[in-house]
Order: C-alpha cells, then sequence, then structure tokens
C-alpha cells in the first residue's frame, strides 16, 4: 500500500470511530489486506463493499475508502499493469461503472501529490484555477460542482468560525455541502495546530464525519 494512502486510511477509520463511538478495528483488519492484495479493481471495490455492508456503522466513510482504493490503484497497482493500462478500453468501462462512487476529495488528493511532486504550498485559489481550471470553459462541469466554494474563496480571509457558519448554511442540495466545511477548513490551514482541530471539531454539525475527512487529508499530506 502506497505510504500515504496508508496514513489517511489510519486516520480516516480511527478518528471516525473513536468520535462515533463504534468499533472500527476489526473492519480495519479486513480493508488493510484488500488495498494490499493483487486482485484486480473491481474485485477489490466488492471486496471494500462487502466489510462495509458487514459493519453498516461505518458507512458513512465507504465512499472515502473507495476514494483511497482508488489512489491506492493509481500508485501502486498501476505498476504492475501494461504501461498503457489506464488508456485500455477495460479501464473505461471500469471509469463508466464506477462514475457515481468515490466523492469530490478524489480530486484534492490527486492535487496534494501534485503539489509534492512540484514542490509548491496548497492553496484553495491554485487548487480550482491550476488544477481543477474551474475557469477555463471546457472544465464548465467542473465549475458546476465547485460553485459554492468559488463563490465562497473569500472565506480564505476569514476565520474557521464563518466557514463553518456558511457550510451550515449551504443547500442541502449542494455537491459540495459534504465535504465543504473540512475542505475550507484544510486550506484556511493546511498544517494546523492541535487547538485549530479541536476548534474545528467544537464547530462542525457532524463531528465524526467532518473530523475524519480533514484527518484522512492531514494523513495523505504527511
Amino acid at each position: 500500500m502506497d505510504e500515504k494512502v496508508q496514513h489517511a486510511l489510519d486516520n480516516l477509520f480511527n478518528t471516525f470511530s473513536a468520535l462515533e463511538n463504534v468499533s472500527g478495528q476489526a473492519a480495519f483488519n479486513k480493508v488493510t489486506p484488500i488495498f494490499n492484495g493483487d486482485e484486480d479493481f473491481m474485485s477489490k471495490v466488492l471486496s471494500l463493499d462487502q466489510v462495509f455492508d458487514d459493519f453498516p456503522q461505518l458507512d458513512p466513510i465507504r465512499e472515502l475508502a473507495f476514494d483511497l482504493l482508488l489512489i491506492n490503484f493509481f500508485a501502486e497497482d498501476t505498476k504492475k499493469l501494461d504501461e498503457d493500462y489506464l488508456d485500455s478500453p477495460e479501464w473505461e468501462k471500469i471509469e463508466e461503472e464506477t462514475l457515481d462512487r468515490g466523492t469530490e476529495l478524489l480530486n484534492l488528493l490527486l492535487y496534494l501529490k501534485e503539489c509534492e511532486d512540484e514542490e509548491i504550498e496548497p492553496s484553495l485559489d491554485d487548487y480550482l484555477k491550476e488544477f481543477l481550471l474551474v475557469e477555463e470553459d471546457e472544465f464548465q462541469d467542473e465549475h458546476r460542482i465547485y460553485e459554492d466554494v468559488i463563490s465562497n474563496q473569500i472565506l480564505m480571509e476569514s476565520s474557521l468560525e464563518e466557514i463553518a457558519r456558511v457550510s451550515n448554511s449551504l443547500d442541502p442540495e449542494s455537491e459540495m455541502r459534504e465535504i465543504f466545511y473540512p475542505l475550507m477548513a484544510f486550506f484556511f490551514d493546511t498544517k494546523p495546530s492541535k487547538e485549530y482541530l479541536k476548534k474545528f471539531q467544537e464547530l462542525s454539525e457532524d463531528a465524526a464525519f467532518d473530523t475524519a475527512v480533514l484527518e484522512m487529508i492531514l494523513g495523505f499530506q504527511k
């Protein structure tokens, strides 16, 4: 398993299970071999889903785990496949079958990897304009999905309290509603202190999920 994915997966399961007051160790022990295994990607997806089916109390983090499984596939599994596998009809079919899986955090993790490779500091402005290309005509789908983030970039000059307030006021139908608070809080302070993380948790409407998301991001950034 990719080291960054390992840190993120640890943080995701440990944080969510601790704050939700549910046992996550047995599920985690079943998930880790899936990430480390040699099965094809769709077999891994089926195995991962089976774990979450068996542990329904962890279902809120199912799609986040899928994001990490996909990142790990790009980072590790593709090394064992043909060089042009990601351009193959087989992979195209997999992409079609998993269109509705995962979250927008996948993009953020890919961006953080790019930041590390290029030795640049992550920022919301750079993420939106240089990575997601939301201002380009051919990327208007991204502009639509990230509309609430784009229209609230001023929050980067505000406070964590204001980020939480705006997050709680978003339309429930917003595509970014679920991850808006941890996403914006991360970009507001990409190297948060313990005090910041404590305040983040206190201001959250769903502390277990939001904190697990933020800790997952921070784990991947290590």
